[in-house]
């Protein structure tokens, strides 16, 4: 499935790289950056947390001139008298106005490093209100962000990861050079697919998918960790033998109809439905009067 949504993410898709400490997704961000890039779509960056220098190593081999850097990294507060960019523009009209290229017509894929600096300084809700106008909106093609998961609540990563068309969560793998991708992606009509691969990036951010993490690390279970026979060391067996269990199929218990009571009651024989009574010696009955008891 990574490769698939390397390929090309969907019209108005959003997709979400989640990392944590233990494994940066930068490198997996850059990855979608220059298979972009190679695709001719044209890419705006708004870059929070690393110079434009660092995030352009490894995409010097595609046509760059598509790319767009928007500095928010030396000043992304405003500071400064002229600031390239902050945290304050990210709402749905100055992003609309930044992506749009008279040179470049086509909606652009715009991607976000990161989602947690925004977080950090604009409320969950607002962040979650331009990202939906920008997938409506029509001034993006796609939107790529990239989570660091364990700097926020769980509600908002669950918040934000509610939005995504595709999620990726990545996690360090067996190997030094291999991660673990686990993917959750949401077609059209709502239908949501998972998946997990190995994968690791070479320098030049092609990704090698090596196999299903299934497949990694899988070992037998330990003695100790086998389900244990509840019933090994009692004093009484609660099993039953091959001589006991045909008696017990051949019971016939009381509440279920046999084949002989099927036959009597669906074809009874002469006389039945009578109602046969044998009058006791100590009965008080008037043969003038029948109801005579009945009398108060």
């Amino acid at each position: 499935m990574l490769p698939e949504l390397l390929q090309g993410i969907d019209a108005a898709g959003f997709l979400i790289i989640q990392d944590s400490a233990s494994y940066s997704g930068r490198h997996l961000l850059k990855s979608f950056i220059n298979a972009a890039l190679s695709r001719e779509e044209s890419v705006h960056v708004l870059g929070f947390e690393v110079s434009e220098e660092e995030l352009r190593d490894g995409l010097k081999g595609s046509p760059t001139q598509r790319f767009h850097f928007h500095n928010a990294f030396t000043d992304p507060l405003g500071w400064t008298d002229h600031p390239a960019f902050t945290v304050s523009g990210f709402n749905l009209e100055e992003l609309t106005h930044l992506v749009k290229q008279p040179s470049h017509p086509k909606p652009a894929t715009l991607v976000i490093d990161s989602l947690s600096w925004i977080l950090r300084h604009v409320s969950p809700s607002a962040v979650c209100k331009t990202l939906q106008q920008l997938k409506k909106g029509g001034a993006v093609r796609a939107i790529i962000g990239l989570l660091h998961a364990d700097m926020h609540q769980r509600g908002t990563v669950g918040s934000v990861c509610h939005m995504a068309t595709s999620v990726i969560t990545v996690a360090p793998g067996l190997k030094g050079d291999e991660a673990v991708a686990k993917i959750t992606k949401r077609s059209k009509s709502g239908k949501v697919m998972q998946d997990e691969e190995v994968f690791s990036i070479k320098e030049d951010l092609t990704v090698i998918v090596q196999s299903k993490a299934s497949n990694v690390g899988s070992k037998q279970p330990d003695p100790e960790e086998q389900e244990t026979d509840p019933t090994a060391n009692l004093t009484f067996n609660l099993r039953l033998s091959d001589t006991e269990r045909e008696a017990k199929e051949k019971l016939a218990l009381p509440f279920v109809f046999s084949k002989e009571k099927k036959t009597a009651l669906l074809h009874s024989g002469p006389g039945s439905g009578r109602i046969l009574y044998e009058p006791d010696a100590n009965d008080d009955y008037d043969q003038e009067d029948p109801d005579d008891d009945l009398d108060v």
